[in-house]
Formats: structure tokens, C-alpha cells, sequence
């Protein structure tokens, strides 16, 4: 078994493995919660020396690094190894400073999926966008995420 498929075969390693993995683990990310389905995914970026910059607020590449490669997580998760899931553009609007950590919630909802799915099921890419907000723990809009995806079945997966 792979180290991909040993992962996603249960969310709860899933979220370990990332928790030690050296790009979350030295930028202070840490994924606190993902559900049994892959449909919701929360994460925090802890507020601690190295990961402020020269001001004292949240280095802007922590903050972005921390959504980077969830979406895609949980769609490789929802739907198994017959697609590929894919970053292909990104965009980040800082709206405020964060001088405590910083949390990303992420939900995909059954409406989602099943768009994503149908837009596929020719065989065609699909690029899917997707926007959110980094919040503070009171709420408060840090910043404002923009990730478009790359979606499309695998060649064996593909209809004739």
C-alpha cells in the first residue's frame, strides 16, 4: 500500500500525517479537526515567535501556506483515487493584521460534490472555485482566499 493511499484510507491519520508534516509543522499549522467524510476541515496557525514577521502580526506566507493544500486534500479524500485534484490558481487579500492565530474552516457541501462530479463525468477538467475567509478566534475576516482547483477524472476513468 502507498503512503497516499495508507493516509486517506482514515481522516484521522490523514490529520496527523499533516500535523508532522515539515511544511505545516515549522510554519506553526496544525490541522485540528477533519471529518470522517472529508467534508469539513479546520486549521489553526499558531501565534508564536517564528511565525510573526518584522511587525509582530502573522507572516503573510503562513497565512496563505495554511489553506494551500486543503481543498484539495478533501476532495482527494471524497473522491478516491480515480481523479485528479489539483491546486492551479490561488489569490489572498489581507484585510487586517492577525496578531493571535488564525484559523481557516473549510466545508464542501453535498451540492459542491455533486456539481464537481457531474462537471466531470464527461472526462473534461473542471476548474472549480472555491473562496473563504482566515479568521481570528472572535471572527474577525483576517483574510480573503480565493483557490481555483483542477478536477478531471483519470485516463482509465474517462468514458469511451
Amino acid at each position: 500500500m502507498s503512503l497516499k493511499a495508507w493516509a486517506f484510507a482514515k481522516p484521522v491519520r490523514m490529520r496527523r500525517f499533516m500535523n508532522v508534516w515539515p511544511p505545516f509543522l515549522f510554519a506553526g499549522i496544525y490541522v485540528q479537526e477533519l471529518s470522517d467524510d472529508y467534508t469539513f476541515c479546520r486549521v489553526k496557525l499558531r501565534s508564536w515567535p517564528a511565525t510573526r514577521n518584522i511587525n509582530g502580526s502573522q507572516f503573510g506566507g503562513n497565512l496563505f501556506a495554511m489553506t494551500d493544500p486543503i481543498y484539495p486534500l478533501m476532495l482527494l479524500g471524497v473522491f478516491g483515487k480515480d481523479y485528479y485534484v489539483w491546486d492551479k490558481e490561488a489569490t489572498i487579500e489581507f484585510i487586517k493584521p492577525a496578531f493571535r492565530a488564525a484559523y481557516f474552516e473549510c466545508r464542501l457541501s453535498l451540492d459542491t460534490i455533486a456539481a464537481i462530479k457531474q462537471a466531470c463525468a464527461d472526462g473534461d477538467k473542471h476548474f472549480p472555485v472555491l473562496e473563504n475567509h482566515i479568521v481570528d478566534a472572535q471572527g474577525n475576516v483576517i483574510a480573503k482566499v480565493k483557490r481555483t482547483l483542477y478536477i478531471r477524472l483519470k485516463p482509465e476513468h474517462r468514458p469511451q
